[in-house]
């Protein structure tokens, strides 16, 4: 196969993964997302507690994570026909994609909030601060570097995962390897296939940690305004006091 002939496949396969890729890695940050944080709201010592809640929601994540993909493409095709209308195809593929990601996504989001400082959101409590607040102004954008790492990661599996959905007829970089590399012998393509997944997967790790690096160190200056905002909120009572006294 010469070059003017594989051009066109490659250009398309790329397009179609990112395109699955792309629609997967955002329903899955907007699943994803409120899912690990509400099991850091409700597990032990949370604002939420709710242990019951918190082991239900953790055992359907882990059901989930537990759960082969290429099972998991075979077991949802009902799922994926009624949403799609079909099981072939990059639109197809994008169900089984982002069901996937969700509990992936959300663990590593989990991981990410339990390290914000918990005086942080101590301060805000103080300050009169709802769950939602908090949630807002300090365990979201506290995590954001550790979220852009999770999000990087999660981009690179579905890579891999869409390569692997290349084997049921998604379409994209991993049907090109299998039809053409595998089945037609077409070596040469195969490793072309995979030099283009191994340059995207690195150009995208590259991106994701130099965004994750720029926000945490604009970050770290400003980490300790809510707690120097709550002692100037205790100062004028402290003042008080000592005119009593």
């Amino acid at each position: 196969m010469t070059w003017s002939e594989m051009q066109p496949l490659l250009s398309q396969a790329c397009w179609d993964t990112l395109y699955m890729v792309g629609w997967s890695t955002l329903i899955a940050v907007v699943g994803g997302l409120p899912l690990g944080v509400l099991l850091v709201l409700t597990d032990r010592g949370g604002l939420l507690q709710n242990l019951v809640a918190n082991r239900v929601i953790g055992q359907v994540v882990n059901i989930a994570r537990s759960l082969p993909f290429i099972i998991l493409m075979v077991a949802l095709m009902n799922f994926t026909r009624t949403i799609t209308g079909t099981t072939i195809g990059r639109e197809a593929a994008i169900v089984p994609l982002a069901i996937g990601a969700i509990p992936f996504f959300a663990r590593l989001v989990e991981t990410a909030v339990r390290e914000v400082d918990g005086g942080l959101v101590e301060a805000v409590q103080a300050m009169g601060g709802n769950t939602w607040t908090i949630v807002r102004k300090v365990l979201v954008p506290e995590s954001l570097p550790s979220l852009i790492a999770s999000t990087t990661t999660t981009i690179v599996a579905l890579i891999g995962y869409s390569a692997m959905a290349g084997t049921v007829g998604a379409g994209g970089l991993g049907d090109i390897a299998i039809r053409y590399g595998y089945q037609r012998f077409e070596t040469e393509l195969m490793w072309i296939t995979v030099a283009i997944l191994a340059v995207v997967i690195s150009l995208i790790q590259f991106a994701g940690d130099y965004a994750a690096r720029s926000l945490h160190r604009r970050g770290g200056s400003s980490g300790s305004a809510p707690k120097l905002r709550l002692l100037k909120a205790k100062e004028p009572a402290a003042a008080d006091i000592s005119k009593v006294a």
